[in-house]
């Protein structure tokens, strides 16, 4: 066999062996940076409301109302957004596209006729996108990294609803990168269901033991319905409607 007629190797970035190699990592990293970007520019999404919460709420259970109300305040939220004179598509309701709260919140959204945003991940117990996330935005991770990334990186605001690890994680973090001043705006954050959260996080403790500071405490509100939480946002995001750049945009770097 002369060498011309040898199979050729293919190129690297079309060899599945290598992509999915060890050395390939960087690149893997780098994909889930730039599909989603891509994605949300094709789709003209310019800012999202982030909803967390459990997967394991469902409608019917027995904590069914806070998937009833994240379904009410992600229908309410889309249909504001909407009527806003925009080109783009402005607060669109993001999720990590699973079950439970993340269902709810991409359901209303989709029933006031919305684009929203899944970011799924692979987990052990498969995690499947729920079936109301907007075909083009859902868009699935392997790392939780890059995964909070995209989270943040678009966000103008969080709901946070009732939920375990994964959703504390999920919170806490954002409340860090706010803290620490890493936004180059203020992101407002609702926790909603006060009951819930005041039990699950005693955060007067946390300022008792020098923890946080008490100004902390102003990173956050509380809201137990739909209609208020809407108001929270609303006001908290009012001074960002004019602005012509995306959060996408903006990261703050401390001087020195």
């Amino acid at each position: 066999m002369s060498s011309d007629d040898r199979p050729r190797n293919p190129l690297a970035y079309k060899s599945e062996e290598f992509i999915d190699s060890d050395d390939a990592r960087a690149l893997r990293i780098l994909a889930e940076y730039l599909q989603p970007m891509h994605a949300f520019r094709r789709e003209h999404v310019r800012d999202t409301i982030v909803f967390f919460g459990s997967a394991r709420l469902s409608p019917d259970g027995p904590l069914g109302g806070y998937y009833d109300a994240a379904r009410e305040l992600a229908r309410l939220v889309t249909a504001w957004s909407k009527g806003l004179p925009s080109h783009a598509h402005r607060y669109v309701v993001c999720t990590g596209g699973g079950g439970g709260i993340m269902e709810a919140a991409n359901r209303g959204a989709s029933e006031a006729g919305g684009k929203t945003i899944g970011l799924n991940i692979g987990l052990p117990h498969e995690q499947r996108p729920n079936p109301y996330v907007t075909r083009e935005l859902t868009l699935e991770f392997h790392y939780f990294f890059m995964r909070k990334l995209w989270f943040a990186h678009l966000a103008r605001a969080l709901v946070v609803f009732p939920g375990g690890f994964g959703t504390l994680d999920e919170l806490t973090e954002i409340l860090t990168l706010m803290q620490t001043r890493r936004f180059s705006r203020n992101i407002p954050v609702v926790l909603y269901g006060s009951g819930y959260w005041n039990e699950i996080i005693d955060f007067d403790a946390l300022v008792r033991h020098g923890m946080i500071d008490r100004a902390d405490l102003a990173l956050f509100q509380f809201a137990d319905d739909p209609a208020t939480a809407l108001g929270m946002l609303q006001k908290g995001i009012a001074a960002e409607l004019e602005e012509a750049t995306p959060a996408i945009a903006h990261s703050r770097t401390p001087p020195g």
